[in-house]
């Protein structure tokens, strides 16, 4: 059997629970490349979290992230900075994985973990709704 949408919704945003609490552990222990990627992953499987309520879902981020940002950001969902967030967390990720000898600083990262801690407050302030 198939699980609800709305069961999926609760499932993805446990696992962007679980990236954060991962993000954070890794900067205590200066993984700094880690702490950026989990935080990216928080931030995903959260829009992921809010995107199955729409009945949408896709493989590629690039889709995911488009539909986000057309249906709940410029909707009004969301603040327009939400956009920037998600934007920031994305291309910092992308070098910090596939990037050779790119460093990310202890900085960066804290940086990036606090903003997809408050996105991922945004959304389950969302979800609860």
């Amino acid at each position: 059997m198939q699980p609800s949408e709305k069961d999926l919704s609760k499932y993805r945003l446990e696992r962007a629970k679980e990236d954060i609490q991962t993000a954070r552990i890794n900067i205590e222990n200066g993984l700094y490349k880690g702490a950026v990627n989990r935080s990216y992953y928080a931030i995903f499987h959260a829009i992921r979290a809010v995107n199955v309520l729409d009945g949408f879902d896709a493989s590629k981020h690039s889709s995911v992230i488009a539909h986000f940002n057309q249906y709940h950001v410029h909707t009004g969902d969301f603040g327009k900075g939400t956009y920037k967030i998600i934007d920031s967390a994305y291309r910092i990720r992308e070098k910090c994985d596939y990037s050779d000898f790119f460093i990310v600083s202890k900085e960066e990262a804290q940086e990036q973990y606090e903003k997809a801690v408050e996105f991922l407050e945004s959304v389950v302030k969302f979800l609860e709704k």
